[in-house]
């Protein structure tokens, strides 16, 4: 049996999974990035989860290994520029050095774009020319579909929602610049918001679901708060997604898109997040495409980035 390893490269975890030809997750695996540390230490883990992977597929033969990563990845296909939430990157040529860590074939595209290929490919844009993908966890990402393909841009940086300006003296974002959207909904950023306001809300459950310094709060325990009708969790869950809806209302606006596929770890809050972000986009696009916003949730969850990953193999 041929198959593809995908590697969904994040600020915390790596994922990585053993995909067929006909984009079946055969095994995956996840391990800590260590992006805190360096480059060389990531380079480290995916070879770690590489190797999982290949020893539970001895018999098999490994077609090539694609890479999501944060970050710019230029037109070269392997070179990653300045990736947000990661410690010492600046100009890293991430496809070199994972090839010589294990051999072997190596594709890196931006994770966003990875994302966005798995759901044009199989799952909630099969079947779309157009549209926005956002992916919500460390950091916030974006890549556009236009016309069937991934718009890379000049440099092969294009997409980068994440640090779009929605308030321009707010605060620093681990990109170096003021405001952007991730400041404030990244899920660090998040976790900070919700402790800080925590304080005045001593009624809220959220309460009872963290340890005492709040080390534990993640976005699953807003969410769990919020199904149970915690109104402070619900709020939380607006309020991020009005912050999501401005930014994503520029990117629409400026390429006539109406459809939002929303991924990543965060979006699992489900309806309360989308419902704020379309109320929000539908009230400052422009006109005509007011009736035609759609924001649909990725159907393909935490596997988009595998299989979008794998997908730069496939093709």
């Amino acid at each position: 049996m041929n198959y593809i390893i995908g590697v969904d490269l994040g600020g915390t975890f790596i994922k990585a999974g053993a995909v067929s030809k006909e984009a079946e997750i055969l095994y995956e695996i996840s391990v800590p990035s260590r992006a805190d540390i360096n480059p060389q230490a990531v380079v480290g883990q995916i070879a770690n989860a590489v190797e999982s992977v290949r020893q539970r597929f001895k018999d098999d033969r490994l077609l090539g290994i694609g890479i999501g990563s944060p970050g710019v990845v230029d037109l070269d296909g392997g070179t990653v520029k300045y990736p947000p939430n990661f410690a010492g990157w600046t100009v890293f040529r991430l496809g070199e050095e994972t090839s010589e860590a294990v051999g072997g074939q190596v594709r890196v595209e931006n994770d966003a774009n990875a994302a966005a290929v798995g759901e044009l490919k199989f799952g909630s844009g099969k079947g779309m020319k157009n549209f926005l993908m956002i992916t919500l966890g460390t950091g916030v990402g974006g890549g556009f579909v236009i016309d069937g393909e991934v718009f890379r841009g000049e440099d092969g940086g294009a997409g980068e929602i994440g640090h779009t300006t929605i308030n321009y003296d707010g605060p620093r974002c681990n990109c170096g610049n003021y405001g952007c959207v991730e400041a404030y909904v990244g899920q660090k950023y998040l976790s900070q918001r919700v402790l800080d306001k925590l304080k005045s809300h001593p009624e809220s459950i959220i309460n009872n679901l963290v340890d005492a310094d709040g080390e534990k709060l993640e976005p699953k325990i807003i969410s769990d708060a919020a199904n149970k009708g915690d109104k402070f969790a619900l709020q939380i869950w607006e309020e991020t997604g009005m912050y999501i809806g401005v930014a994503v209302a520029s990117a629409l606006n400026m390429f006539d898109l109406s459809t939002v596929v929303v991924g990543g770890g965060v979006a699992k809050a489900g309806k309360p997040l989308l419902d704020s972000i379309e109320k929000t986009v539908k009230k400052r696009v422009l006109s005509p495409l007011r009736p035609k916003v759609k924001i649909l949730q990725a159907q393909l969850k935490n596997s988009a980035g595998i299989l979008g990953a794998a997908a730069l193999i496939a093709d």
